[in-house]
């Protein structure tokens, strides 16, 4: 039996049924459907943070791609209408796809998206995640959106998640506009959430952390450090215009004392907030692959064995930090004169 949802209007103490659609009230899936989502994602699922739409595959637009709180990828496939079972074999095309995708690939998916790192956003969404232990991509949930659900499609949705544990639901929508002119979106689900989350618990790749320096020539430092700076992210403009001139100006620095310089400099509301925005710079700092970063920086951890403190600027490298801060803050005002 197909699923979808019913709903009634108490009016004058007496039940009407209520019997709109998005095609009826002219709402169509990518100027409305989509917006609503983006809006809210809450809507499919209170583990589940959008990092991209129409993310372009080998078989097509992938409508939107999530992560949960634990590192899984999510495959959204959206229609306005009734979930076919032909949608279930789009969805897993396109998680075939998705399976390959390493970090790097799924930041640039994110940073484009968002205008901020797969890390960063992730921390932000899932506060209580250890950003040590995050793995990204461990496997593949899908998530399939409609406004009913055929037969076939809820029996082969069942059968994947019992037998084969896929990460696999659908979520069935139900549209409504009101007599008085109000619009509401309700949902169901096919698996119960819980269940269905629970099926995706694996590893595959580990965001490496480490706390050793790199070892490269002054010439490919530079190269490296500037580069890192020149990219749109958040974090690493707090870096640049926060983080690194208060090193400059105060030699060594300790936690509490840079949370107070960002709060002088403007660059947090307040301590507390200024709190949040170190700790992001931290992990960017402990990532492996920033080897280049701990060359020039150097930090302890006096009070706790995850928390770095005491920052400074590394004697021998603090020209070669002034010379890239001077020439992207020129290259900056040229753009802004072009």
């Amino acid at each position: 039996m197909a699923t979808e949802i019913k709903t009634w209007q108490i009016i004058d103490n007496k039940l009407t049924q209520v019997t709109t659609s998005l095609t009826e009230n002219n709402r169509k899936e990518r100027e409305h459907l989509e917006v609503w989502i983006k809006s809210n994602p809450e809507i499919l699922g209170s583990d589940i943070a959008i990092i991209g739409e129409q993310i372009q595959t080998k078989s097509g637009p992938l409508d939107f791609l999530g992560i949960d709180e634990n590192g899984n990828i999510v495959i959204i496939e959206l229609k306005r209408d009734k979930l076919a079972r032909e949608v279930l074999a789009q969805a897993i095309d396109y998680a075939s796809d998705a399976a390959t995708w390493d970090i790097n690939k799924l930041n640039e998916i994110c940073e484009n998206f968002l205008n901020q790192s797969l890390i960063d956003y992730f921390t932000a969404k899932f506060p209580l995640k250890q950003i040590e232990e995050l793995t990204i991509n461990q496997t593949q949930r899908l998530i399939l959106v409609g406004f009913a659900v055929e037969e076939p499609l809820s029996r082969m949705i069942e059968w994947l998640s019992n037998n084969y544990n896929l990460g696999i639901n659908a979520i069935v929508l139900n549209y409504v506009t009101t007599s008085s002119g109000d619009e509401l979106l309700s949902r169901t689900v096919i698996i119960p959430e819980e269940v269905e989350r629970e099926k995706s618990n694996k590893r595959k790749f580990v965001i490496e952390m480490s706390n050793e320096p790199g070892n490269y020539s002054i010439e490919i430092l530079k190269g490296l450090f500037k580069n890192y700076l020149l990219k749109p992210n958040v974090s690493r403009k707090r870096i640049r215009d926060f983080f690194l001139p208060t090193l400059l100006d105060k030699k060594l620095v300790t936690r509490l004392q840079m949370r107070r310089e960002f709060v002088k400099l403007n660059g947090s509301a307040d301590e507390s907030q200024a709190g949040y925005y170190l700790s992001l710079i931290s992990v960017q700092l402990g990532l492996k692959k920033n080897d280049f970063l701990r060359q020039i920086i150097n930090y302890d951890f006096p009070n706790n064995g995850w928390e770095k403190d005491n920052f400074t600027i590394k004697e021998e490298y603090i020209e070669l930090v002034e010379e890239v801060i001077n020439e992207l803050t020129i290259q900056s005002t040229l753009q802004k004169l072009d």
